[in-house]
C-alpha cells in the first residue's frame, strides 16, 4: 500500500501521483435525471463496486484479475451484473409519491460463493443476493427439456440428471425486503459488526433490524417532539462502529454528534457522548446554521477516529475528546463570500459525503465544478483534483486545480465565479486496501488509481 500507508496519500508529493483509470457512463449533454448517481460503495475486498441510481437501478462492476502478458495493466472494473432495485411508488393514505431513487447501498461481508447487499430507497430497504450460475441440470424425469410435464404413464426408466455448462449468468434476486417501518425520509444504512444487524436512519427516528426478520424492528433513537413546533434538528446520518457492535453514532442538523452505547438501555435517547465544537461568535452569520449541519459521518477502519462532513469542511474527531475535533480540513473556504448566492440556487443544502483510505491516513471528500479534495492527516498536505473527460486518457495523471479568490489570476488557476456549481461530487468511495477511488460526477463513474512508476 505504498503511497498510503507511507502517508503520500494524496498526490502532490514527489513519490505519489493519482492518474485516470477508466471512466463509466455516458458523454452526452443531455443527462437524464434517472442516470444521475445518487451512491456509490466498494464492497469488504474491493473486487466490487457497486453504484445506485435515481432511476432506482443498480450497477455492480467487478475487477478483472490482473492480466499477466500486461503487468503493468491492474485489474480494471467492468460491469458484472445490473438490476432494477427499487420502483417508483404512491403512498395513498398520505398522497405521496415515493421516488426509487437509491439512497445507500451497502455490502456485507461475503460468507459463501454469493454476494449480498442492502440497499434503500426513501421509504423500503431490500436484501439483494447476487449470484453466479455457470451450469444447468438437464435430464429431468418428470418433464422434458422444454419444461413441459411429461406423463407419467409413459415414463418407463429412470435418468439420473446430469450438470452441463452453460454461459455464465449473474442473478440479483431480492431476499427480504424491510418496509413501513420509516414516517420520514431514509438517510442512512450501516451494517453492524455483528453481521446479523444492521441500522436505518430517517430525520426522527433510527431503527434497528435483524437481517432476517421484516415484520418488526426495534426503535433505538426517537427525536420527535410531542408538538412538532417545538422541532429544532432533525438526524442527518448515522453508522455502526466498525469493531464494537453496541455502539453508533447520529449526526445531526445542529452540527453534533451523539454517540450512543445500546448496552445502556433500549431505547439510546440519552447518548454516551455527545461531540461539538463551540461556535466562533466573530464568525456567526444568517448561514451558520445551514453551514454547519452535518451532511455526512464516518468512523475510521480503526474505529478510533470518527469524521464528519459539513458544507465547507471535514473535521475528524478523536472518540475520547468530545469538545473539539483534532483535525479540520478547508474543503472550499472560498465559498463562504458566496453564500448568498448558493442559498438562493438551493446549492447550500448540497449533501457531500466523505471517506477514508484503508489505513486512515488519508480522507476524500467532492466540492463543485467537478473537483474533489483529498488530505493527507500525517503530513497535512492537501490537493484538489478535477473528475472530466479533458484528462481521461489511460494513465493520464491528474494535474493538481487551485482556485484563484481575487487578485490577479495565475495560468492555471480558476476563478472562484467560474466555477460550475451544477457539476458537484457528492458521492466518493475509497478501496478498502489500495489507492484506487471511485468518484461520481452527475451521471459518470470516474475510476483512478495511484500511478507506478
Amino acid at each position: 500500500m505504498a503511497g498510503v500507508a507511507g502517508g503520500g496519500g494524496v498526490g502532490g508529493s514527489n513519490d505519489f501521483q493519482w492518474c485516470f483509470s477508466q471512466v463509466k457512463g455516458a458523454i452526452d449533454e443531455d443527462v437524464a435525471e434517472a442516470d444521475i448517481i445518487s451512491t456509490v460503495e466498494f464492497n469488504y475486498s474491493g473486487d466490487l463496486l457497486a453504484t445506485g441510481d435515481k432511476g432506482g437501478r443498480v450497477v455492480i462492476f467487478q475487477r478483472e484479475q490482473e492480466n499477466k502478458s500486461r503487468p503493468h495493466s491492474r485489474g480494471e472494473y467492468n460491469v458484472y451484473s445490473t438490476f432494477q432495485s427499487h420502483e417508483p411508488e404512491f403512498d395513498y393514505l398520505k398522497s405521496l409519491e415515493i421516488e426509487e431513487k437509491i439512497n445507500k447501498i451497502r455490502w456485507l461481508p461475503q460468507q459463501n460463493a454469493a454476494h449480498f447487499l442492502l440497499s434503500t430507497n426513501d421509504k423500503t430497504i431490500k436484501l439483494w443476493k447476487i449470484s453466479e450460475r455457470d451450469k444447468r441440470a438437464e435430464g429431468y424425469n418428470l418433464k422434458d427439456e422444454d419444461g413441459r410435464l411429461r406423463d407419467p404413464f409413459r415414463i418407463t426408466a429412470l435418468r439420473v440428471p446430469i450438470l452441463k455448462p452453460m454461459d455464465l449468468m449473474v442473478e440479483a434476486s431480492p431476499r427480504r425486503i424491510f418496509a413501513n417501518a420509516h414516517t420520514y425520509h431514509i438517510n442512512s444504512i450501516s451494517v453492524n459488526s455483528d453481521h446479523e444487524t444492521y441500522l436505518s436512519a430517517d430525520d426522527l427516528r433510527i431503527n434497528l433490524w435483524h437481517l432476517e426478520i421484516t415484520d418488526r424492528s426495534f426503535n433505538i433513537v426517537d427525536i420527535k417532539p410531542a408538538n412538532m413546533e417545538e422541532l429544532t434538528e432533525v438526524i442527518t446520518a448515522a453508522e455502526f462502529h466498525p469493531h464494537h457492535c453496541n455502539v453508533f453514532v447520529y449526526s445531526s442538523s445542529k452540527g453534533t454528534i451523539r454517540l450512543c452505547d445500546m448496552r445502556s438501555s433500549a431505547l439510546c435517547d440519552r447518548h454516551s457522548k455527545f461531540f461539538e465544537e463551540p461556535e466562533d461568535p466573530s464568525s456567526r452569520s444568517f448561514f451558520s446554521e445551514i453551514i454547519s449541519s452535518i451532511s455526512d459521518v464516518k468512523f475510521s477502519h480503526s474505529g478510533r477516529y470518527m469524521m464528519t462532513r459539513d458544507y465547507l469542511s471535514v473535521k475528524v474527531w478523536d472518540l475520547n475528546m468530545e469538545n473539539r475535533p483534532v483535525e479540520t480540513y478547508q474543503v472550499h473556504e472560498y465559498l463562504r463570500s458566496k453564500l448568498c448566492s448558493l442559498y438562493e440556487n438551493d446549492c447550500i443544502f448540497d449533501k457531500f459525503e466523505c471517506c477514508w483510505n484503508g489505513s486512515d491516513s488519508a480522507i476524500m471528500t467532492g466540492s463543485y465544478n467537478n473537483f474533489f479534495r483529498m488530505f493527507d492527516r500525517n503530513t497535512r498536505r492537501d490537493v484538489t483534483l478535477e473528475a472530466s473527460r479533458e484528462s481521461s486518457k489511460p494513465r493520464a495523471v491528474l494535474k493538481p486545480r487551485k482556485v484563484c479568490t481575487g487578485g490577479k489570476r495565475k495560468k492555471d488557476e480558476i476563478s472562484v465565479d467560474s466555477l460550475d456549481f451544477n457539476k458537484k461530487i457528492l458521492h466518493t468511495a475509497w478501496h478498502p486496501m489500495e489507492n484506487i477511488i471511485a468518484v461520481a460526477a452527475t451521471n459518470n463513474l470516474y475510476i483512478f488509481q495511484d500511478k507506478i512508476n
